[in-house]
């Protein structure tokens, strides 16, 4: 039988696998666009089919989107921004600032 691992012990022996670091950062990227949408989506009273419409997709693709599984263009940020009446801002910060 098997021992049991701890999820930190679990987490820190897949981090240290090559590129790890690199796929959890774009996962966190991902996530974080989609909630920030998904936050501002409700604030307005929107609906995901309301926004598809908006910005020319289709509602799953929203939903997908809202939930970090994709990571999308520009441009598709921009229809975004634009659909939600926001401004989109792309920022380089050096990685010794980052937080």
């Amino acid at each position: 039988m098997s021992e049991r691992t701890s999820w930190r012990a679990m987490r820190e022996e897949i981090m240290n696998r090559p590129g790890a670091g690199a796929a959890y950062e774009a996962a966190r990227i991902r996530f974080e666009l989609g909630e920030a949408v998904r936050l501002r989506r409700e604030a307005l009273g929107m609906t995901q089919v309301q926004l598809a419409a908006a910005i020319g997709m289709r509602q799953p693709a929203v939903a997908r989107f809202e939930a970090g599984g994709t990571m999308p263009t520009i441009v598709v940020l921009e229809r975004f921004a634009e659909a939600l009446g926001m401004r989109l801002t792309v920022e380089l910060e050096p990685l010794d600032k980052a937080s």
